[in-house]
């Protein structure tokens, strides 16, 4: 499935707790998983050297969002924001940078 960027929704990162998240993976395809992977690893060492910005595209349990933010952390299951703001890697269709 490819994504269309026009169907998701800006939204501030700060707005990010207040959605609910499903534990079901949105990418099929193991090669978008790994991409995914590698993607987040490299906004976050941009994160953390030079303060980058990315958009991450992502699904919550209604609708398709993106934020614009700085990537601080990331575990084997999230993205950590500024602010202890999270979003669960599952829930990710794709990084920008």
């Amino acid at each position: 499935m490819q994504m269309n960027a026009a169907t998701f929704d800006k939204i501030e990162k700060e707005d990010i707790p207040t959605l609910k998240f499903p534990d079901e993976e949105v990418l099929m395809d193991n090669e978008k998983i790994k991409e995914r992977a590698r993607e987040l690893n490299r906004a976050l060492l941009l994160g953390n050297l030079e303060r980058t910005k990315i958009q991450i595209y992502f699904e919550d349990d209604t609708t398709s969002q993106v934020v614009e933010t700085t990537v601080w952390g990331v575990t084997d299951k999230r993205v950590i924001l500024k602010k202890g703001i999270v979003i669960p890697i599952k829930r990710i269709h794709q990084i920008k940078i």
